[in-house]
């Protein structure tokens, strides 16, 4: 139905999916208000939307509970949500023409390409059906593991986690997210490897598929290397400051193995997916704004996650390097970035901080409006790390979510949406399509810094 529509208004790529998005968030939020969701009351329909926009852009962040809230229609409608979302809705419609042996249209062709592929040069057809087939196996893999670790708690639990993990969403059917396994070694592992797998992207799988089984290509691709060198960096590097942070706040009472796996469980869970282990809204400043800083970066390109992605964050770091040293090329591993890589760095990190910039200010003008600071507490850093959140389709919060204004949700709902689709996307769909100018004006310098 959705295809369908998109094809009679026949609309470019971008804006395809910006709208495919809006309309199965609508349809997810009028099934999640429907009486047969909600155990007792039904849920409003806002409250009923923000959840569909939450698990289908990947997110987590919630306004009721999920696992007592719901029922199984209505947790199964979320578990949907989450997996279209995770991996995309045109995705979907490749993979179902690329399993009947049906052809795709050049536009389904390009949603493709532009979602999971760095350059065109991949044969779409036979990544598709990595897509599907890694993800099956991987899903799989990682429900029976977590069947195993977390026993008594049944086959649709285990399910519904190694999917909301896998696809970085950070829905949990337990109230307090996995708080209560902090020191289960089996089940953060599990949850860590599902999500690092979900996040580094499926452009990753389709080289090593070429690499060690089709023997095609002899050496990674720098877009690989630059996600497996940043996705590194920051899961043991992020994990070390969260430890140093909080060793004697929010871990000052566990053993050490809790402490080391609480830690890097943190540090994974924060850039995509939202579980926790540690209450977050006990955490120090320091610490929130760190994970702030964690989710504003988000996952990598292709992926189940948002923010601003690994790569974009290796080009910025090669171009101050590059800057430093007085070069005007910009490489990194002995390669030089290409000029357009460069420019959707910083279009895409300016989008993003605007974007985050504003929600922030309508959030506080609509919960606020003129109150004085002095009396708003730490609200401010509690608010930008709910939209931060957000737009990261992290999930984690300080726990404000379900006391926000119906304006302030109706905000996260948007940015959610600008998280999960990207913020270049967002901007190629509202805008006109790009030309080139038949004239170029004067140049003139300006001083910078």
């Amino acid at each position: 139905m959705i295809n369908s529509l998109l094809r009679h208004f026949q609309l470019y790529p971008t804006r395809s999916i910006a709208l495919s998005f809006l309309i199965t968030s609508l349809i997810g939020g009028i099934l999640l208000s429907l009486p047969i969701s909600a155990n007792g009351k039904p849920v409003t329909f806002l409250n009923a939307w923000f959840t569909s926009t939450s698990a289908l852009c990947v997110t987590g962040l919630i306004v009721v509970d999920t696992g007592t809230k719901f029922t199984l229609f209505g947790q199964t409608v979320i578990l949907l949500l989450i997996e279209l979302g995770g991996l995309g809705i045109m995705t979907f419609s490749a993979i179902f023409f690329t399993l009947s042996g049906r052809r795709l249209s050049l536009s389904g062709r390009m949603i493709v390409e532009g979602t999971f592929l760095p350059d065109a040069g991949a044969q779409i057809y036979s990544f598709v059906k990595i897509i599907l087939f890694s993800t099956i196996i991987i899903e799989s893999i990682g429900a029976i593991s977590m069947y195993i670790f977390s026993p008594g708690k049944g086959i649709f639990y285990s399910v519904f986690h190694s999917i909301s993990a896998f696809c970085n969403a950070g829905f949990s059917l337990n109230r307090d997210s996995f708080s209560s396994y902090v020191g289960n070694a089996g089940v953060n592992i599990t949850i860590m490897s599902l999500i690092v797998l979900g996040g580094i992207g499926f452009f990753i799988y389709y080289e090593v598929y070429r690499r060690f089984i089709l023997k095609e290509v002899r050496k990674f691709s720098l877009h690989t290397k630059i996600v497996f060198t940043f996705t590194s960096i920051l899961i043991f590097g992020g994990g070390l400051v969260f430890f140093l942070l909080e060793n004697g706040n929010s871990l000052k009472h566990l053993s050490f193995k809790a402490k080391i796996l609480a830690s890097l469980f943190q540090s994974v869970t924060a850039r995509t997916t939202g579980f926790n282990t540690v209450n977050i809204g006990a955490l120090t400043p320091s610490a929130l704004l760190f994970l702030i800083f964690l989710m504003f970066i988000g996952a990598s390109p292709g992926s189940t996650g948002g923010g601003i992605k690994t790569t974009t964050l290796g080009v910025l770091y090669a171009m101050a390097k590059s800057k430093l040293k007085g070069r005007d090329d910009v490489d990194i591993f002995k390669t030089t970035i290409k000029r357009g890589a460069i420019a959707r760095a910083f279009s895409v990190t300016i989008i993003a901080t605007l974007i985050v910039f504003i929600s922030v200010f309508i959030i506080l003008i609509v919960e606020f409006g003129y109150t004085p600071y002095s009396y708003t507490h730490h609200y401010f850093i509690e608010i930008l790390f709910e939209v931060v959140s957000a737009f990261g389709t992290v999930g984690l919060s300080t726990g404000i979510t379900s006391t926000l204004h119906p304006i302030s949700k109706l905000v996260i709902i948007f940015v959610m949406l600008t998280g999960r689709i990207g913020p270049l996307t967002i901007a190629h769909a509202v805008g006109s399509r790009y030309r080139k100018g038949k004239f170029k004006y004067a140049e003139e310098s300006i001083m910078i810094g």
